[in-house]
């Protein structure tokens, strides 16, 4: 199966590619750091370096493979492209990333844009969040 996605994204099949895939694929975690990655990989007794872990990265999202996100001071975190539209909720005290999609805030953002003479294309939105004490 990873075969085929890094085929039909035009990237040449490699085994660093194919493991990194596997584990944004099987880990139980959506959004995961390169050094995440790169600590599954180790955890896996795969021999893939850390640079090799950005490089591949940086390929499967030029190729529409993953998403980045820079959620916290800039610290990327990559999911898979699923096609499915959804924003995001961080936790500040724990880093817990919650994904969620309102159509309210969808209808709004359209509203917002046609208001100021925009037609809305895409956007990201995400919540800094605490939990409530």
């Amino acid at each position: 199966m990873e075969n085929q996605e890094l085929r039909k994204a035009g990237l040449k099949v490699t085994l660093p590619r194919v493991k990194i895939l596997q584990i944004l694929e099987s880990n139980e975690q959506r959004h995961m750091s390169a050094e995440d990655v790169y600590k599954a990989l180790m955890d896996a007794d795969e021999d893939v370096g850390l640079a090799t872990v950005y490089r591949v990265l940086t390929q499967f999202e030029s190729a529409g493979l993953v998403v980045r996100h820079n959620f916290d001071g800039g610290h990327s975190v990559f999911e898979l492209a699923q096609g499915d539209h959804h924003d995001h909720m961080v936790c500040m005290e724990t880093g817990e990333i919650v994904e969620f999609c309102d159509k309210d805030i969808e209808r709004l953002q359209h509203e917002i844009a046609e208001k100021y003479g925009f037609e809305l294309i895409d956007h990201s939105l995400v919540l800094y969040v605490r939990p409530k004490k």
